[in-house]
């Protein structure tokens, strides 16, 4: 079926089912054709809240997707535009992201990892033979088709995708997410296709080793190590991974994009094209560990971003304007304020630090009891408890029903308010509200009872 824009009414033509995700101005859903039976997934977006550059980019978008049809990336089936809605029908996605299935396997070797990698080498390399330059790969637009074992991976989400005339390079803005931004983007240089590779080079880190080559709290500090290409190959978690992993994630991340591996280019490197003799079988259980944590980390920014979004927009109608908008100052810093505190949160937990952890937390937030008879006590001296008893990783969960029979929960979120940041411990998560939630799970098996957190 071709990808077509048309004025016809969607629920004519499709029927809705339940929510899958959604976005500050989007909500995408499950459909099904209503003459074929065939299932689809649905993105609505909320035309009446767009400025006028947002229209454009929502054109822009569909007419992207419209041209790209690969096994490696999600299609576009149609584009139904309607009074104050717009309606984009992709591929129904089943297996959930790329980087979720990996910590779940039983088994995941490098070799596993160059399969992963040539097949988003292979979407990639699509893209740029037809003029498109994503912009914007990371793990989260890593999927796979279904919950099937060899499922293919599948590239999604082209709303920060442009067109370009062949090799051209020039400034298309500043887009992209900060740990996958290239060098040249972060200098505001002219730049192009090879975006693209540089942040493929990263995910091939990650997907060797569970966490990326370039990491610091502060931005500013980030964004110097990448433009500087400060990264390395420590001991003793990269002794075990082959020179030829080794040589194509140096190519990918080459500063100069001019000397950069292009996509063909690396769909010929032997770690690919000879992965059977070339890249290692062993079992590399500390990189699995490693993607969990970073998987957490990575989840609760997205929330924590998501519900941020959600704030706003919902306090402030976008205004059409053919002019780049330019947030806030105010409303910037109070963002980049949560997200602070939140990672500092998340390190204070993950290095057991209680004494850290007592500065961020507010002093009147509360928490259940260990004895898990669901009541809830003040203060934070009782959260020695989880630091002291029990081996706790970070965990988010999506659901609106958390099961854990295994695990003492304590949930929270963060509310912005008008004068700054508070945390807060609730009861229980509320997936409808979109509350930024993070679980500490901590091996409590021992203990009698645990209670059931539902919405």
């Amino acid at each position: 079926m071709m990808a077509s824009t048309t004025c016809t009414r969607f629920t004519d033509e499709y029927q809705l089912f339940e929510e899958l995700g959604k976005g500050a101005f989007s909500v995408v859903r499950r459909c099904m054709k209503i003459t074929t039976g065939q299932e689809y997934a649905a993105k609505i977006i909320n035309t009446k809240k767009l400025s006028a550059r947002d229209h454009q980019k929502l054109e822009r978008e569909a007419r992207i997707c419209r041209l790209l049809k690969h096994p490696n990336i999600v299609r576009l089936h149609d584009s139904i535009s309607e009074e104050g809605f717009h309606y984009l029908v992709f591929d129904l996605v089943t297996g959930g992201e790329l980087f979720e299935d990996i910590v779940a396997r039983e088994y995941y070797s490098e070799a596993d990892a160059s399969h992963c990698i040539q097949q988003i080498l292979e979407s990639v390399n699509h893209c740029h033979l037809n003029g498109i330059v994503h912009r914007d790969l990371k793990p989260e637009n890593l999927l796979l088709a279904s919950k099937s074992k060899g499922a293919a991976v599948k590239l999604a989400d082209f709303g920060l995708a442009i067109e370009v005339q062949g090799e051209q390079q020039a400034w298309f803005g500043f887009a992209g997410t900060p740990g996958y931004l290239s060098p040249e983007v972060l200098r505001k240089d002219p730049y192009g296709k090879p975006v693209d590779m540089w942040a493929c080079g990263v995910i091939l880190y990650i997907l060797l080793v569970g966490y990326p080559p370039f990491w610091d709290e502060d931005q500013h500090r980030l964004y110097q190590q990448i433009k500087a290409g400060a990264y390395d190959f420590p001991s003793p978690e990269w002794d075990t991974v082959t020179p030829e992993a080794k040589d194509l994630i140096n190519k990918m991340l080459t500063i100069n994009p001019a000397k950069r591996i292009t996509a063909s280019e690396a769909l010929k490197h032997p770690w690919i094209c000879q992965r059977s003799t070339v890249a290692s079988m062993m079992h590399r259980q500390e990189t699995v560990d490693c993607l969990k944590k970073f998987n957490a980390r990575r989840k609760l920014k997205a929330w924590l971003v998501l519900y941020i979004q959600l704030i706003f927009t919902s306090q402030q109608e976008s205004t059409e304007s053919s002019n780049t908008t330019i947030e806030d100052e105010d409303v910037k810093a109070r963002k980049q304020e949560i997200i602070k505190v939140t990672e500092q949160l998340i390190e204070a937990i993950n290095n057991g630090d209680f004494e850290a952890y007592t500065k961020i937390c507010d002093p009147g937030l509360t928490s259940f009891e260990p004895e898990a008879l669901g009541n809830l006590v003040e203060g934070m001296d009782f959260h020695r408890f989880y630091f002291e008893n029990g081996k706790y990783s970070l965990f988010i969960s999506e659901s609106s029903s958390v099961p854990c029979d295994l695990s003492f929960l304590v949930v929270v979120y963060y509310a912005l308010i008008p004068t700054g940041v508070r945390m807060v411990l609730v009861q229980r998560f509320l997936k409808q509200c979109a509350f930024l939630v993070v679980v500490f799970y901590c091996d409590a098996h021992r203990y009698n009872s645990v209670p059931e957190l539902t919405a």
